[in-house]
């Protein structure tokens, strides 16, 4: 059925053809995802919501927008893209989020969570200043439910004067189990009670907002769901409403729905030589110095486990913070802890770091507070495209007064980095990617802003900072020793502040600089600017002015120019 489905193809099919189709969905989703990787459960779990969505609205001209867009593979599939499926996260293939430029069935870009009332809010007014007549929709789970963009938008609902549709996917689940009071709220809905004058007491507070609320109701059953729809859109001709569904996360694979955490994103690798995750680094190092130094806590928003931060929270349950998709308030906390007298240490991914960025430069950095932020996910992480790579971290702490960047080559030099960290005193980032997939043999003590010699050489010296491209500089010495051509490789293990007693030293003609980040505000245009007086040539490898689209790491490197192939071509063609 899939091959040829389409909306209107849906709406005439009977409530067993739709069971039908539900299932042969969640088969191909479950095949797919174990062959290219992909968001598992979270798409399982809404299977039957979305054909309902499509049996009842009319896409594309309604518009819908999947909240961080972990949940829209079986909207791809049922909008005309189920024969290109196979390709989902391959470079040049479908993206695993909802994506504009893909279909016009996907109205609006995410990626990260709390943005879709907002959309949605400002897809409505659109709508209703061009005096159209069509229906929005946004689809969000109870865990973006905690993020406090989604409060603002609920605000401006009355003060925007437009209609939309709030579908609320309650699984009890973000990434990690949901925590916070929303959460406990979101509970109490969700009991099966016949005390429903008591639930219709507590649901007024979305009505205070201008929506209707109405829940809750099994969103895993096709037959409910295209019904209560059809009622929905009814009155969404004169009301907004929010329609609270409760679904289970990995339904339909047992795995999946006893594992709902371990299954939110199955990973595909393109390399047999992994060692080691540096969250999970990260745990133990985190834990094992925690014994020691009571002021010690770890913070993250709502990924301890992906974090490596399992083992912490277990053992020091008091000093563990998870506070839901809140990035922002995740930072202010860490800053307030820090400024009683405690360590925080913020765990977060660099590309949901992002969402800090003011809390950064005001409340942690313009008080010099001792204050941790271990960046995960750190340069190109692949199939997850745009909105997932993590290439601006660099570039958006450096300008920052008062902080210092930190970059391992390796898990053990990150280990050595964390034990250095407790003692800081001030702010301090530290950015690696998930897999650290090579030790390398040269060790030496840190110091801040220091950098070290991995190989002496001649004419040349190569700068290069993270584990991906000291592997890339160290490559590229290598080919370039057999021809004759010795190079200098130094780890800058701090691109902040720059270690300018050995840049000042240094003799060579030609620099090179390689990073995984973009060159804009990152290691190169900094040493570019150290340099910019003086007699250098200067070669910068790094990611140019443009967004990264999903696909293999390596290959999206070296489609960038970040590879050992251009690094040796260059240095060959310059020094002779």
């Amino acid at each position: 059925m899939l091959e040829n489905i389409s909306s209107q193809k849906i709406k005439k099919m009977s409530l067993p053809q739709l069971s039908a189709l539900c299932e042969e969905a969640r088969q191909k989703i479950i095949s797919t995802v174990f062959k290219n990787g992909g968001h598992l459960s979270s798409n399982l779990g809404t299977v039957e919501l979305t054909v309902a969505l499509h049996r009842v609205f009319d896409f594309p001209e309604d518009k819908v927008v999947f909240d961080v867009g972990h949940q829209c593979y079986t909207h791809k599939l049922l909008s005309g893209r189920g024969d290109k499926f196979d390709t989902i996260r391959k470079k040049n293939g479908l993206s695993g989020f909802p994506k504009r430029e893909e279909s016009e069935y996907d109205c609006y870009n995410t990626g990260h969570a709390g943005t879709s009332v907002s959309a949605a809010l400002g897809i409505a007014k659109a709508r209703d200043l061009a005096k159209k007549d069509y229906n929005v929709i946004a689809v969000i789970g109870d865990g973006s439910f905690n993020n406090g963009l989604i409060y603002e938008a609920f605000n401006s609902l009355r003060l925007l004067n437009t209609r939309i549709l709030v579908i609320l996917n309650d699984n009890g689940m973000s990434i990690s189990p949901t925590v916070g009071s929303m959460h406990e709220y979101l509970e109490i809905l969700s009991e099966n009670t016949e005390q429903k004058a008591k639930r219709d007491k507590h649901a007024k507070i979305f009505e205070r907002f201008g929506f209707k609320y109405d829940g809750v109701y099994d969103g895993n059953n096709i037959s409910k769901m295209v019904e209560k729809l059809t009622e929905v859109k009814e009155r969404l001709k004169t009301e907004s409403v929010i329609l609270h569904v409760v679904t289970k996360k990995g339904k339909g694979y047992e795995f999946c729905e006893e594992n709902p955490e371990a299954t939110h994103g199955i990973s595909v690798s393109n390399s047999d030589k992994i060692s080691v995750e540096y969250s999970s680094v990260l745990g133990e190092t985190l834990t094992k110095i925690a014994d020691s130094d009571s002021k010690i806590v770890a913070v993250t928003a709502a990924m301890t486990s992906n974090l490596g931060l399992g083992e912490f929270f277990g053992k020091f349950p008091e000093r563990s913070v998870d506070v839901g998709i809140c990035e922002e308030h995740a930072t202010i906390l860490c800053a307030a802890m820090a400024a009683e007298g405690l360590k925080p240490y913020y765990a977060v991914y660099s590309t949901f770091l992002q969402r800090s960025f003011d809390e950064i430069i005001i409340d942690i950095c313009s008080q010099k507070l001792p204050v941790t932020i271990c960046i995960d996910r750190a340069g190109i992480s692949g199939a997850d495209g745009e909105t997932h790579q993590g290439v601006f971290d660099l570039s958006f702490l450096s300008p920052i007064p008062n902080l210092t960047i930190a970059v391992p080559k390796d898990v053990e030099e990150f280990r050595e980095m964390l034990e250095f960290s407790k003692d800081f005193g001030a702010p301090l980032a530290i950015r690696y990617p998930r897999e650290g997939k090579r030790v390398f043999k040269h060790k030496s003590k840190i110091t801040a802003g220091k950098w070290e010699i991995l190989q002496n050489g001649g004419q040349c010296a190569v700068i290069a900072c993270g584990e991906r491209a000291v592997t890339l500089a160290l490559a590229a010495a290598q080919i370039l020793e057999g021809d004759g051509i010795k190079i200098k490789v130094i780890n800058a293990r701090f691109v902040k502040p720059l270690d300018s007693e050995m840049l000042g030293g240094l003799d060579e003609k030609y620099l090179v600089t390689v990073e995984d980040n973009m060159l804009i505000g990152g290691l190169g245009a900094m040493i570019n600017n150290y340099f910019s007086d003086r007699e250098k040539i200067i070669k910068n490898f790094a990611y140019d002015d443009s967004f990264i689209c999903h696909g293999g790491i390596d290959e999206l490197m070296t489609e960038h120019g970040v590879s050992c192939g251009a690094i040796v071509e260059y240095i060959k063609n310059a020094v002779r």
